[in-house]
């Protein structure tokens, strides 16, 4: 399986994997996987076809802010994503995480294209009873192939041959990227 900039760093996953599930639990993101994701918390702003979303989590000394966007399978209405973009509070790289339905096929884990580059597949790091996610550290080079592109597709897989590629507009990524707070 080609390994793109995009893999995890093993290292950080349990950190992060905590901090994940304490956002998603904090900031209300409802995680079905048929009607579409719906996600919850304050509308700060929208650009595109990105909102950004800000909330407080329980025991943390401020908001917390991400940028989210909402998709659903053309051919398959029962195969959501929830894409979520924020700049953690620790200053560290900025993180993509990408909630899929619970029945994914996980040995594959989930795979990106940008504007038809193949950028390789990444674990999918845990899963909830609502949905399975997989979480990435943006290197500089992800970033600005976000900011340039205009379609990022997310392949999941229902089985090992039966991948389904979910294209998610990029229209607003670069502005609501660069006014994250």
């Amino acid at each position: 399986m080609k390994r793109a900039s995009w893999v995890l760093d093993a290292g950080n996953r349990r950190a992060k994997t905590a901090f994940f599930a304490a956002f998603l639990l904090a900031a209300g993101l409802g995680l079905t996987s048929a009607p579409p994701v719906k996600a919850e918390g304050v509308i700060k702003a929208t650009n595109g076809d990105w909102e950004t979303r800000c909330d407080t989590p329980t025991g943390a000394k401020g908001e917390q802010c991400a940028m989210i966007q909402n998709v659903v399978a053309e051919d398959r209405p029962n195969i959501t994503l929830l894409v979520i973009v924020l700049k953690p509070v620790d200053k560290k790289k900025p993180l993509l995480r990408v909630v899929a339905p619970p029945f994914v096929f996980l040995p594959t884990g989930l795979g990106l294209k940008v504007d038809q580059v193949d950028l390789g597949h990444v674990p999918f790091a845990h899963c909830f009873g609502s949905g399975c996610f997989s979480e990435v550290e943006m290197d500089d080079k992800l970033i600005n192939q976000l900011k340039t592109g205009t379609t990022a597709t997310f392949i999941v897989f229902q089985s090992a041959d039966d991948g389904v590629g979910i294209p998610v507009s990029l229209n607003g990524f670069a502005k609501a990227f660069d006014t994250l707070p």
